[in-house]
């Protein structure tokens, strides 16, 4: 119980305040898309980059656990594209379904461990991090080319601009960044590091807010069979997923809490701007990640009280 109010009920509670702001207008819309920009462009790959060079992996089974993440996310991903072959349903709702049932918010997935186990528990899940993003973002860039509905382009030809984005990504370099600081121990300088350390500070608490702002309570109430699907297999598919990967890989304690909980989350608003982008039912992108945020809400903390 100490856990789920430490760890958990903080973080929906800064949700909920950023809603409140945004709802009340006691800051201005265009404070909002700055500041997210502001955290994915540099706090949050502060954050990243600083703990994954500082991390201590050597009493870690960081292979086996990044193994049971990675298995089953691609697990996940080959039932819903065999689905989609099977059935040849909707394209576009599938790609949805898909991204938001693998795809998680960094921003929760980080303050959750954080506040239950200290920077040991940042260590596991900036770890955890390193492998979700580049994984998470092939694999639905992939879908969206081959299922997407771009006007102009029936073919499915690659688009250079989500190829490059992908490279680019900016959590994908600080993580590879982190990595090789740690690997070659070599570390960051000093003055980098309490600079990014500084950094760093701001980039959670900003991130929750910016989450909460963008919760659109109206498209909650116009969900459907694809939300309750994507729902489902994010909140509850997923965890159990990994979970049954962890225990088959021989992963426990602090390291099998944090990846069942990581796979547990709702997913990342990136998911609604890929969806944009590249013909991925934005509008249904935007419905489910409302659904899924609130019903994580009741979710992660009854994972928290079992799991912790």
């Amino acid at each position: 119980m100490q856990a789920l109010a430490t760890a958990v009920l903080p973080v929906f509670l800064l949700i909920l305040l950023g809603h409140t702001i945004q709802r009340r207008g006691w800051l201005t819309e265009a404070f909002w898309e700055p500041a997210e920009r502001l955290t994915y462009l540099f706090l949050l790959p502060a954050l990243l980059a600083t703990t994954l060079a500082r991390a201590d992996f050597s009493a870690l089974p960081a292979a086996a656990m990044a193994g049971a993440v990675g298995l089953a996310i691609l697990t996940m991903s080959a039932l819903l594209v065999g689905f989609h072959l099977l059935t040849r349903r909707n394209g576009p709702a599938v790609t949805a379904v898909l991204q938001t049932a693998i795809r998680p918010n960094t921003y929760i997935g980080l303050s959750i461990p954080f506040a239950l186990y200290g920077q040991a528990g940042l260590s596991i899940a900036a770890l955890i991090v390193a492998v979700v993003v580049p994984s998470v973002n092939v694999i639905c860039v992939t879908a969206l080319l081959r299922f997407g509905d771009r006007p102009g382009n029936p073919a499915g030809a690659a688009s250079p601009g989500p190829v490059k984005a992908l490279l680019l990504n900016p959590l994908i370099l600080a993580c590879l960044f982190g990595l090789l600081l740690n690997v070659s121990g070599l570390g960051l300088p000093p003055v980098a590091d309490e600079t990014l350390t500084i950094l760093a500070r701001a980039a959670l608490p900003l991130a929750l807010l910016a989450v909460g702002a963008g919760l659109d309570f109206g498209a909650a109430r116009t969900s459907g069979g694809w939300v309750a699907a994507a729902v489902v297999l994010k909140l509850a598919g997923l965890p159990l997923l990994t979970a049954a990967f962890c225990w088959l890989l021989g992963v426990h304690g602090p390291a099998w809490t944090v990846a069942v909980l990581f796979n547990a989350l709702p997913a990342a608003t990136s998911s609604y701007i890929l969806a944009r982008q590249m013909g991925g039912a934005p509008g249904l992108v935007a419905n489910i990640l409302t659904v899924q945020t609130l019903a994580a809400a009741l979710t992660l903390p009854l994972l928290v009280l079992l799991l912790v």
